[in-house]
């Protein structure tokens, strides 16, 4: 091969190196830069989720509010008396499991739903 063929070679082949090397940058910095982010919304959607999470009796009187429901009403379709209904949305005493899933019912919402807006 002549001198001249040698060169074009090796220009070439540099120029691709270096076009690898830049890609390769962009890429994890791309990478860094959206690993980041995701990290940052993760914070960001903890600190909503604590903002939306409430007290059992809250929640519970929330959604009767809702359902414009009195708490009469509520202690007569689960078979429980008023003040049952008032302490559990006061937070003096929490409804059985067995209520609780009645309650979701009434409030035509799954069980794991009020659970999951609990704050433990």
């Amino acid at each position: 091969m002549s001198f001249p063929v040698i060169s074009i070679i090796f220009i070439v082949w540099t120029c691709l190196n270096i076009a690898l090397v830049i890609s390769l940058g962009y890429l994890v910095v791309k990478f860094l830069v959206s690993g980041i982010s995701f990290f940052n919304s993760q914070g960001k959607n903890t600190e909503e989720r604590k903002n939306i999470r409430c007290s059992l009796g809250q929640l519970l009187k929330d959604y009767r509010l809702r359902n414009n429901m009195t708490q009469e009403f509520v202690a007569q379709r689960l078979g429980v008396s008023r003040q049952a209904v008032s302490k559990w949305e006061n937070g003096t005493s929490d409804p059985s499991t067995s209520n609780l899933i009645a309650i979701a019912k009434l409030y035509n919402v799954p069980p794991e739903e009020i659970l999951a807006q609990v704050e433990i």
